[in-house]
This record gives C-alpha cells, sequence and structure tokens, in this order.
C-alpha cells in the first residue's frame, strides 16, 4: 500500500465496558485504524506521537497506519534470519517438496555470511546442518533440536544483519560470493549458482513488498554478476549412436531379472525422451501400444526423489506434474513399432504395479535412481571399448534422453516438433542442443551441395528447367 499525506487523527474515545478503555483513532487514506490502552495517560502519549509525526510532514503508511519514520525504524529491526524464516512458513504449504529443498539449500548457503560478526561462530558444517537441515525445514520446526543446532540457531539469532543491511552493496557482494561457492570454496556449478540467485532475488522481492528497504526497489537489481562459467550445451562425446545405444541395452537386459526388468525404463529415456522421474511413474493408463505401427505415450507427470524430510506425508518421493508446465498438462510422445513391441513384451511378462506402474522393485515400490545407476555402470562395461567406458559417452542415464533427442534432429525432424516431444521450449531446446544442430546442419549442407552438382552448375537438371513442375 502506498504512503500518504491524507491523514486524519480523531479525539480518544472512552469506552467504560472494556478491559482498554481508551482509544486512538485516526484515519490513513481510506483506511481507519486505532489502538486501545488501559490508561488514558498511554492513548494521550500515543495520538501526541501521531500529531507530532503529522506536523512534521510525515507520510503515513496507508496499511499499518504507522508514520514513515516508525515503519523505517520498525522495518530496520527486522533480521535477515527472521525474514527468511517468515518467508519459507509463507511458502511453505503451497511448494512441492523438492522446492522446499532447494530454497533450504539456498538460504543455508546464504545466511551464515549475513552476520555482523564472526566471534563465536560455529564450524561452517555445523551452522549448515542446523539451517538446511531444521531452521528452513518446517516440518522439523516443533520437534526437539539437537543441543548442538540450537546453540548454532541461537548465535545466528543474536548476530544476523538487519534485512535493510542488503541495501549496501558490500553487504549484498557478500552474498552472491556465497551462492557462488561451495562450502568447501570451490566454484559452484553455474545452474546451482543461479537457481540460488533466483531464491535470494525472491526473499529481497518480498523485503520490498513488506516496506524493509528505504526505497522500493529490490537491491538485486542494481548489482552486476555473472554466474560461474559453465556450459548447458550437450556434449558430442556424451551422445550415443543408435548402434551403441542398442549396444547397451543388451548389456541392461543380459543382466538378469533385474536387468530385463529396467531394459524398457532405460528405453523411455532414449524411443520417448523421457526424463527419468517421467519413466519411472510410467503407468500402462499412460501408454498405446497396438499391435503393430506406432504406439504413444500420454505423460503427465513424474515421480520425483525429494527426501522424506521434506514431503506432508513422510514418503521418500512425491508425485509431480511436468516439468515447466501447467499442474494438469499433458504431453503426447510417439514411439516406434520395435519399441512398443519391447513395452508389451515387458507388460506380458512383469505385469504391473498394483497402481499400474509399469517399473517397480521387486517389492513393488519406486524404483531408485542408485540401483537402476548401479546397473547402467554394469551396461556400459559390458558394451563399450576401455576407451569409449573411460569418455563422456552415456556415462549418466539422463545421457539417453539427450541422445533420443539428438537423434531426432540429426535425422532432419522439425526442431519445433523436437522441443514438444521432449517438454522443452524452443529456445531451450536450440541452446542446449547447439553444438548436435550444428551437425545437423552439416549434414544439410552436404546435401545442398549434393542437389546443385545435379544441375552441374548449367542452371538445368536432366529433368528440365529449374522450377519446372512437369
Amino acid at each position: 500500500m502506498p504512503l500518504t499525506y491524507d491523514v486524519r487523527i480523531y479525539s480518544i474515545e472512552t469506552r467504560r465496558d472494556r478491559p482498554k478503555p481508551y482509544r486512538v483513532r485516526w484515519l490513513v487514506g481510506p483506511q481507519k485504524h486505532s489502538k486501545s490502552y488501559t490508561l488514558k495517560a498511554q492513548a494521550d502519549g500515543r495520538r501526541s506521537e501521531l500529531m507530532t509525526a503529522l506536523r512534521k510532514g510525515d507520510q503515513f503508511d496507508v496499511e499499518t497506519g504507522l508514520p514513515a519514520s516508525e515503519l523505517r525504524a520498525l522495518n530496520g529491526s527486522v533480521t535477515w534470519y527472521e525474514h527468511t524464516r517468515a518467508y519459507i512458513d509463507r511458502r511453505w504449504d503451497r511448494l512441492p517438496a523438492k522446492s522446499r529443498r532447494n530454497d533450504a539449500d539456498a538460504l543455508a548457503t546464504i545466511t551464515p555470511v549475513l552476520v555482523k560478526t564472526n566471534v563465536g561462530q560455529p564450524a561452517p558444517r555445523v551452522l549448515r546442518t542446523a539451517l538446511y537441515g531444521w531452521a528452513y525445514n518446517k516440518s522439523r520446526w516443533p520437534q526437539e533440536h539437537p543441543n548442538d543446532v540450537t546453540d548454532a540457531l541461537s548465535w545466528l539469532e543474536k548476530n544476523s544483519l538487519p534485512v535493510s543491511a542488503l541495501e549496501d552493496p558490500a553487504t549484498l557482494r557478500r552474498a552472491l560470493d556465497a551462492l557462488s561457492t561451495l562450502l568447501d570454496g570451490s566454484p559452484a556449478a553455474g545452474r546451482t549458482a543461479r537457481r540460488k540467485r533466483a531464491c535470494l532475488s525472491d526473499v529481497l522481492g518480498v523485503a520490498v513488498e513488506q516496506r524493509y528497504f528505504s526505497v522500493p526497489v529490490n537491491p538485486l537489481s542494481t548489482m552486476k554478476w555473472s554466474a560461474p562459467k559453465s556450459t548447458e550445451e550437450v556434449d558430442p562425446a556424451s551422445v550415443a549412436n543408435p548402434r551403441q545405444v542398442r549396444a547397451l541395452l543388451e548389456g541392461v537386459r543380459t543382466q538378469g531379472e533385474r536387468g530385463a526388468h529396467l531394459e524398457p525404463f532405460f528405453g523411455c529415456l532414449y524411443y520417448a525422451a523421457m526424463r527419468p522421474a517421467e519413466a519411472v511413474g510410467l503407468t500402462m493408463s499412460q501408454c498405446h501400444l497396438p499391435e503393430s505401427g506406432w504406439g504413444k505415450l500420454t505423460l503427465r507427470g513424474g515421480i520425483v526423489h525429494a527426501g522424506r524430510n521434506w514431503t506432508d506425508d513422510g514418503r521418500a518421493h512425491q508425485d509431480r506434474h511436468l516439468k515447466a508446465r501447467a499442474e494438469r498438462d499433458s504431453r503426447v510422445v510417439p514411439i516406434p513399432p520395435h519399441f512398443v513391441t519391447m513395452l508389451r513384451g515387458h507388460v506380458q511378462r512383469h505385469g504391473t504395479a498394483p497402481d499400474g506402474r509399469l517399473f517397480r522393485t521387486s517389492r513393488g515400490g519406486v524404483i531408485q535412481d542408485t540401483g537402476y545407476g548401479e546397473v547402467w555402470a554394469s551396461a556400459r562395461e559390458m558394451a563399450l571399448t576401455p576407451e569409449e567406458e573411460a569418455s563422456p559417452l552415456a556415462r549418466r542415464p539422463y545421457d539417453l534422453r539427450c541422445a533420443g533427442v539428438s537423434f531426432w534432429l540429426y535425422s532432419g525432424v522439425d526442431p519445433m516438433e523436437v522441443a514438444r516431444r521432449a517438454g522443452h521450449s524452443v529456445a531451450v531446446l536450440l541452446r542446449v542442443y547447439a553444438k548436435v544442430l550444428a551437425q545437423a546442419q552439416e549434414r544439410a549442407n552436404r546435401q545442398i551441395e549434393a542437389g546443385l552438382r545435379e544441375w552441374d552448375g548449367s542452371g538445368t537438371s536432366p529433368g528440365g528447367r529449374l522450377g519446372d513442375t512437369r
């Protein structure tokens, strides 16, 4: 709400039947405000304070009814630690578990450097544990804290800087330097630093709304900052070709019953370019698997591992909608006939979990990244040469998704259709797969050159004139 000079202060109202009979009333813009007191002298004192502020030309805040000078003094006493705890409390119920964890991670990185002194500061790892595991995890607030956590948070409450201190560029720079560095002093990954900066910006934005700064501007908008150097582009050296993918899937299949069960899982990452979380949550109701021809998968979300401490029901996993999509949105991905056959065979041999999931543990649970990661590592060892195994080639299961998207692009599929199937925006696709697209362009150039050579430089071809449609 805005500040205004439109203020009217009324006489003290006396209400004999109330425990606090003396009420000060005033009007700020269209908003009525009042405060009751036990003693008339107290009410007189408060009314005098308001009148003095008005005579001095102080503006009043419409929402709180306070003079701007009082509001600044009040807001200046709110510490960074108090503000971030309120920020977590405000957002907790509407955030998915993984986002809760990401917020806690970012704030646990930034908060230790926004202190008045380092005297008596707990060890970095103790402070990190206290903040990440307790202070910024609302589900653990009612629990009894270990002694070292209690001591660390008590020290932080006493020494945390006021939020208003972040108007100082030097103080804000300390926060930016912290989120660009890991606990051991090494540079953070660019993507990690950008994620934490986004959290910092959001927290400061709320501080602007709360009038904790002298001017209504997010101080981060005035700072120059660059994330640590990193690349988002897919490394062509990590992209397996179709022959190598077939060999890797065979390496998975030969690992007994567990491998046979997971072969179609890895196939989902390649042939449908699914994210691992989407494949983990794939159910039979999402699959259209005809006896012949192309099938399709209708993806509506996935199962994300967030950790038991961050979910409301204490489960380690949480169902999530599609990444960067609305909650009820879906994505249809056509799949080739031989993969349709693979999935049909999987369902006939292994069935499904009670909730319809195609892939599950031996007890019907959600498959873990550690489990299928072990199978993938063994498949690489079996299927690749020693030189290939030592290289980045298909080092992670996620690289199968990158290989699938790369193959679509190299095959000449329109980038807009590739982006739709993969669940990317076109902008992200062009940025992440720039090197792959460059290789596809070279192939297109060779095709154009071959076409030009058919005309032999004469402007005509054996079949007729250029442009002749007969």
